[in-house]
This record gives structure tokens, sequence and C-alpha cells, in this order.
């Protein structure tokens, strides 16, 4: 399987603009420029769908791993937040944060132990370069 993106820029760093999209049109020319990566405007920037991208990939892990252990998942919600060190243009960590509702017969220590396995093991935390940390809310 292969999944494809596409960017494209004019102009130089602080007044270009530019547009990304995806395989699958979800992102369909959505535009992004320098003010939406280091300031505030509409559009995305590269560092939004890493996070995003990890929020999605690590849910759906927890949700396989729960399923693998004969349990259903109810809610399971994500927020991943990428830490940046503009001055040395890196990236430092990532914070996943996964609140889950009850799942019938998981005691709130077998949810931790599935969330951190899920995060060692999903493939967005498998290909960054970063150290990855989790906090876990059930419920």
């Amino acid at each position: 399987m292969k999944r494809t993106a596409k960017a494209h820029w004019n102009g130089n760093l602080k007044e270009g603009k530019g547009e990304i999209s995806s395989q699958s049109t979800i992102l369909n020319q959505t535009p992004y420029s320098f003010k939406t990566r280091f300031e505030s405007g509409i559009g995305t920037n590269p560092e939004e769908l890493i996070a995003a991208a990890h929020a999605g990939c690590f849910t759906m892990s927890v949700s396989a791993v729960l399923e693998q252990a004969g349990f259903l998942a109810n809610d399971l919600n994500t927020e991943a937040t990428i830490e940046v060190d503009l001055a040395n243009l890196k990236i430092t960590g990532i914070h996943l944060d996964l609140t889950a509702s009850l799942i019938n017969g998981v005691s709130a220590e077998t949810f931790k132990e599935i969330a951190e396995g899920a995060k060692a093991n999903c493939i967005v935390s498998k290909v960054l370069n970063a150290p990855i940390t989790l906090t876990v809310s059930y419920q």
C-alpha cells in the first residue's frame, strides 16, 4: 500500500503561499503559509498534520488492541500536541492525551497498559524521531 500527498509553494518564505492536497482529496488545495505555520491564520501546517496523523493512528491502535483482547472500545478521544523548538527547527516532543469512556471488563490499569502498547506500536509513533509521552483518563 502507498499513500501520497502533494504540496505546492509559490513565493518567498514569509510572503509566499502554498496548498497541500492528499490522495483521498480530503485535503484539496488546503492553504498553508508562513502565517499558518508560525503565527496564526486560516490554513494548515506540517506540524498540525503530523499531530492529526499521530492522534488518528494512535486512537485506532488502541481500538485494535482492545479488540484483540476481546473488548469493544466505547468513546476514545486523543489530543496530540507537538512541541517545536523554532530556534533549532526541531520537533522536541509529542504528547498524546487519551480520554476514554469506561469499557466493560477493562480495569484502569489494564487500559493504561493497552494505551502504552498502542503508543509504542502505532505506525506513526514508529516513524517519529521524538520523545512521545502519554496521559490516560479513563472514566
